[in-house]
């Protein structure tokens, strides 16, 4: 089984699939402009953590990093380059990064949880394979996730805040798109959690058919 089958949309671990960064689904995805700051990070961190992770492995060694400490370092690049991201963020729009730091500061974590680190040492080990391809199934990891708290977010907000938002301005975020508020459709339940768990839970039942249709024996 590989990392790109087992993170891919239809995967066992992917966000849906394995209910990897169900969390984060939750939280980021109440508004739009929430979601395009956290799946910007997630591709930042994703990618950055990677590439100078592979790059310190295969320059130093395997055995100046040894196995037992590798998630530790990698915890640190990660943080950094979060922390990175979010110093960035907030010279932009301070609002907005501050509307997000919480959430900001679990991507590290969903990083470190990813399995990325532990499938790294066989990358570089096999000759057919690229040093930096884990480098990329990173970025698909992350590029699923974030499509995902996108388009949660697109379908929960207007039913929470009968209006859809984009990062910026003085006030953190810019409604680009405005429901009328007696409308049928927004219903206020799904701002909390608890509603963007209901709704979750029809998306994963709709989610989990389809898999069963299109992989009806296939495990990936």
């Amino acid at each position: 089984m590989s990392v790109n089958n087992q993170y891919s949309f239809f995967g066992s671990q992917s966000p849906l699939g394995g209910l990897a960064g169900i969390g984060i689904l939750i939280m980021g995805s109440a508004r739009l402009s929430w979601a395009i700051t956290i799946s910007g990070c997630l591709i930042w961190v994703y990618f950055l953590t990677s590439i100078t992770f592979t790059l310190l492995l295969s320059l130093i060694g395997k055995k100046v990093m040894p196995e037992k400490g590798r998630k530790a370092i990698c915890v640190c690049l990660a943080s950094f380059w979060s922390c990175l991201y979010l110093f960035v963020f907030w010279l932009l729009c301070p609002l907005a990064a501050l509307e997000t730091l919480f959430v900001l500061f679990l991507v590290p974590l969903y990083y470190v949880i990813s399995g990325t680190v532990e499938q790294l040492p066989s990358f570089l080990d096999n000759v057919n394979i690229g040093k930096f391809d884990n480098v990329s199934d990173s970025v698909s990891q992350a590029g699923v996730l974030s499509g995902l708290l996108i388009a949660f977010s697109i379908l929960r907000e207007p039913f929470s805040y009968c209006c859809l938002t984009f990062p910026g301005s003085y006030q953190g975020m810019i409604t680009i798109m405005y429901f009328n508020s007696n409308s049928f459709f927004p219903i206020g339940i799904f701002a909390s959690s608890s509603g963007a768990l209901l709704l979750m839970g029809y998306i994963i039942s709709f989610y989990q058919f389809g898999k069963n249709t299109i992989y009806p024996e296939e495990k990936l």
